[in-house]
């Protein structure tokens, strides 16, 4: 059995603040601010879910994001109007899922306002935020309790996790690319594309698309 979970998703936007205020406004899901991207020219917030996280993703700095593979798709994302930019699976197996589908695995970093930082290994990136379909794979760096979705927010509802992704892809691709997995996918006919997630609530199911 694949030890394949469903991590974060990346949304991106043009502005954090007012993604943020939004996200509280129509889902009652507060947010705490995360940091910048060394090298990536992006700089996010955090909407904790538990175990799982939204990453509200916007461009810091055009330059150093039009340098970088995924400011150039935060770029493209915003300017496209795409929100849902992608999606990442954790693996505690990095190493062997990169070999086994041929990807090179590189870092990343942030430093919270709090001055604690957090790292991570990456894998995938490119091809998956190329349309979205497919999730990158990521490995956490240090303690479970500096996982971003454990961050505690001002929520108005009380939020259970990511219970379903909703993607446009052929079926025969996504096993080639997670393997055997028990991921809570709905899979539709059409051009790649992350379509939707679902959010679990007490008072409800939020939906982002």
């Amino acid at each position: 059995m694949s030890d394949l979970r469903i991590d974060h998703v990346v949304y991106a936007v043009g502005d954090l603040e007012i993604a943020a205020a939004r996200f509280h406004d129509e889902f009652g899901l507060g947010s705490i601010e995360g940091g910048r991207h060394p090298g990536w020219g992006t700089a996010n917030r955090i909407v904790p879910l538990g175990s799982q996280y939204v990453e509200l993703v916007a461009v810091a700095d055009r330059t150093e994001a039009g340098a970088s593979e995924f400011g150039r798709a935060v770029i493209g994302a915003v300017a496209g109007a795409r929100p849902l930019l992608g999606w990442a699976v954790a693996t505690d197996d990095l190493p062997g899922v990169a070999s086994r589908l041929d990807l090179e695995v590189t870092n990343g970093s942030r430093t919270r306002p709090d001055g604690v930082a957090l790292r991570w290994q990456l894998a995938g990136v490119g091809h998956a935020l190329s349309t979205g379909a497919l999730p990158f794979f990521i490995r956490w760096d240090g303690p479970s309790e500096l996982h971003p979705g454990t961050a505690v927010a001002e929520h108005d509802v009380r939020p259970r996790g990511i219970t379903r992704i909703e993607i446009a892809a052929e079926e025969t691709a996504v096993g080639d690319w997670l393997g055997q997995s028990d991921l809570p996918l709905r899979i539709t006919e059409g051009p790649p594309a992350l379509s939707a997630i679902a959010i679990s609530t007490a008072t409800g199911e939020v939906v982002l698309c």
